[in-house]
């Protein structure tokens, strides 16, 4: 079972979503979950394992929602939670939450909040994209690549890359849609080309619902982003959709070299992240 509920675990963080893990860590007497008993939940209601069921389950299951869905600063102050419980309702004088039970056993749980880490899909693999897997390396964060040129998307060139795709860009899109995309927390276009990155940019648009990962920043200047905007409103996508992407990327940090640039960008990113972990 823990195999189980770990690989569930990780596929889940895999597309993004934030996990709330219960384990228990501690029993005694009469008890329905025994260690290595474990419930993990999303924000989105998936859940899978258990750790007993009864009215045990049902208090930690409270506590987890409560963790996923607004208790997030606890959860970084104090890295989760551990909580002892005594299955018999009237305990008394004990430092531990009495349940309205009969067995007379004692549990204790340990809660946690799992969020995903970035993985970011580089199309251009060029200076710019090369310096952003070394911040991304550095950071523990994934990355991916894509470029129209194979010599920019090499295993030499990227030693740690997730995935590294060649090719066209229609073959790329050809493989990919919305729910397969969401391994992907953001796609930095940068592309050595801007008829490149504007393929990608409309193939994306048009496969992405608004709102929905990855994120989509594009380098360049305000003369660059006004025509791609002006492209992809002509080619039908809506407003909303092309607004929603982010150019030029980066944090306004004066950067000038690729190195510069990808600390900028991976910053943007690292607040785009904890704000996204504030509002869930």
């Amino acid at each position: 079972m823990t195999r189980a509920v770990l690989t569930w675990v990780l596929e889940r963080l895999e597309r993004g979503e934030s996990v709330a893990m219960a384990s228990v860590i501690e029993a005694s007497g009469s008890v329905p979950g025994k260690p290595g008993s474990r419930l993990a939940l999303t924000l989105s209601g998936a859940r899978f394992g258990t750790i007993g069921g009864a009215g045990l389950e049902l208090k930690v299951e409270n506590a987890l929602k409560r963790m996923l869905n607004g208790g997030r600063q606890e959860v970084r102050e104090k890295g989760g939670k551990v909580e002892t419980f005594v299955l018999y309702k009237d305990a008394k004088g004990e430092e531990a939450t009495p349940l309205d039970s009969l067995c007379g056993g004692r549990v204790t749980v340990a809660m946690e909040v799992m969020d995903p880490m970035p993985h970011i899909l580089i199309a251009g693999g060029g200076h710019v994209g090369r310096a952003v897997a070394i911040v991304c390396d550095t950071l523990g964060w994934s990355h991916s690549v894509f470029d129209v040129r194979a010599e920019y998307a090499e295993a030499d060139r990227y030693p740690f890359a997730s995935e590294l795709y060649s090719g066209l860009v229609s073959e790329f899109l050809g493989n990919e849609d919305s729910d397969s995309m969401v391994r992907f927390s953001d796609v930095l276009l940068l592309g050595h080309d801007w008829a490149t990155d504007q393929e990608m940019l409309l193939g994306l648009l048009d496969r992405l619902e608004s709102g929905s990962r990855p994120r989509i920043g594009a380098i360049g200047s305000t003369v660059k982003w006004n025509s791609f905007r002006d492209s992809a409103i002509a080619a039908g996508v809506p407003k909303e959709s092309v607004d929603s992407v982010r150019c030029p990327i980066g944090l306004d940090i004066g950067a000038d070299s690729p190195e510069e640039i990808a600390v900028a960008v991976c910053a943007e990113i690292m607040a785009l992240e904890k704000q996204s972990e504030s509002l869930d």
